[in-house]
């Protein structure tokens, strides 16, 4: 029997399998828009054969597929933002404030389908606020790019966000199985990019080895097919609070990457600016799930 223990397992490596990809996206010599491009492209392949190979049609109501489209669209988006910001920033910075798209999901919430906040949401988002300052005002002393980069980062947070919601919209239109919702997203993601790499990443199109081309098949293959599957797979067989805690490890992985493998100064009251967000995610995990 498939039990809670193995289901968390499998989200914990899916989450960081996750933020490894920022490894990929930092040291291979292609544009933020066009990895991005290349990335949606190849799950987009992989989703387009799951799905005629288990005969699962695409939905029939046009505007299911509309906002599964438009979901992709922001979802092409918020990687290309979310790698400019590991470009900025490094991994775990970009990490953490790409991870605070809770909090834009929860504005969302409210603005569009009347959802209340509680006590408890006002009070993360309190804490998250003083956690991101804690991390982002001593990089903003010593990094130039650092505005740029926190700014791209918080806007790739509000970017997966807004693409989540499309995700719901369509839902709620007509049901739609996984891999031809997933081929809709990559497919229409990586459409929307052709235009913006061409123009942005023009000289840094094309992955120039075999390695690099091999990474970015990895990248689509294991971060956008593999840890995803893993972890939408197995996010609806846990509670709640353990989930929002389990989802925590992917910035705690790219945050320890940073540190640990990039060598990236970080000092204790960024590490407690860390911990304050991450408590922060947390919190507002509890109702929003």
């Amino acid at each position: 029997m498939y039990s809670n223990r193995f289901a968390a397992i499998l989200l914990v490596i899916g989450c960081i399998l996750f933020g490894l990809g920022s490894l990929i996206v930092k040291f291979v010599p292609v544009g933020a828009y066009a990895i991005a491009f290349w990335r949606l492209l190849i799950a987009s392949g992989i989703f387009g054969v799951l799905m005629k190979l288990y005969r699962k049609p695409i939905p029939k109501a046009p505007k299911a597929i509309f906002w599964a489209a438009a979901s992709g669209v922001i979802l092409a988006f918020d990687l290309a933002f979310w790698h400019e910001s590991i470009y900025a920033v490094g991994p775990g910075i970009s990490t953490l404030l790409n991870s605070l798209q809770i909090f834009f999901l929860a504005f969302i919430g409210w603005l569009f389908f009347q959802e209340r906040q509680s006590k408890l949401q006002r009070i993360s988002l309190f804490i998250a606020t003083i956690g991101v300052l804690l991390i982002t005002s001593p990089e903003l002393q010593h990094n130039f790019k650092a505005g740029y980069g926190i700014f791209i980062g918080l806007l790739s947070g509000a970017c997966l966000a807004a693409s989540m919601a499309a995700i719901r919209q369509a839902h709620s239109i007509e049901p739609i199985s996984i891999f031809p919702l997933m081929w809709l997203i990559s497919f229409s993601g990586a459409v929307a990019l052709i235009l913006p790499a061409l123009i942005f990443n023009a000289d840094s199109l094309y992955p120039t080895t075999l390695t690099d081309i091999g990474l970015i098949l990895i990248y689509g293959v294991v971060m956008q097919c593999i840890a995803w599957g893993m972890i939408a797979y197995n996010i609806p067989l846990l509670s709640l609070s353990l989930t929002g805690l389990l989802l925590l490890t992917e910035p705690v992985a790219a945050l320890v990457i940073d540190a640990f493998l990039l060598h990236k100064p970080i000092n204790a009251w960024q590490w407690l600016g860390a911990f304050l967000t991450l408590v922060a995610i947390y919190l507002g995990s509890l109702k929003n799930k």
